[in-house]
This record gives structure tokens, C-alpha cells and sequence, in this order.
């Protein structure tokens, strides 16, 4: 998220109106429900995690220990056993 100065975005009566409420501060104004999206949504990173996770359960299915899906992976044991257990 980047930070904008509102002078160079709103209409002066608006900051004027903004300023009633707070001044030299940040407001964080949230988009509307229907542009919202989701975590890793718009840079595919939450896919590349479920693919990643799929490996780690097929692996596991497989006959890997936990152990060496940790090192293959590089993490923790506590982490592969909450992605093979979470379905």
C-alpha cells in the first residue's frame, strides 16, 4: 500500500472537511466488498502455496517422513505437519 498526500489527490473543501476530524495522520480507507480481494489473490503467490502444499501431502502419501519434507522445503516439521493435517 502506498501512501498518498491527500492535497494531491482530493478537492481542497474535502481535506478542509478531513482536517475537522484528524490532521497529520494516516486514515486507511478500504475498498469497496465488491473490488476486495483475497490474500495472494492478485499475485497468484496463494496458488503457488496450495501447488507447494499439494506436493508436500502427496510426498507425505508417498511414504516421506515429515523430517525430510522439512529439509526439502526448508520448513519446520510443526509447519509440514499442520499442511499434511489441515485437510
Amino acid at each position: 500500500m502506498k501512501y498518498r498526500n491527500a492535497n494531491d489527490i482530493l478537492p481542497e473543501q474535502l481535506v478542509k472537511e478531513l482536517q475537522k476530524y484528524m490532521q497529520a495522520g494516516y486514515i486507511y480507507i478500504p475498498a469497496k466488498a465488491e473490488q476486495h480481494r483475497s490474500w495472494g489473490e492478485l499475485s497468484g503467490y496463494r496458488k503457488e502455496l496450495e501447488k507447494r502444499n499439494q506436493k508436500i501431502i502427496s510426498g507425505y502419501k508417498r511414504g516421506l517422513s515429515m523430517e525430510e519434507l522439512a529439509d526439502y522445503y526448508h520448513l519446520s516439521v510443526y509447519a509440514i505437519r499442520k499442511i499434511i493435517y489441515q485437510k
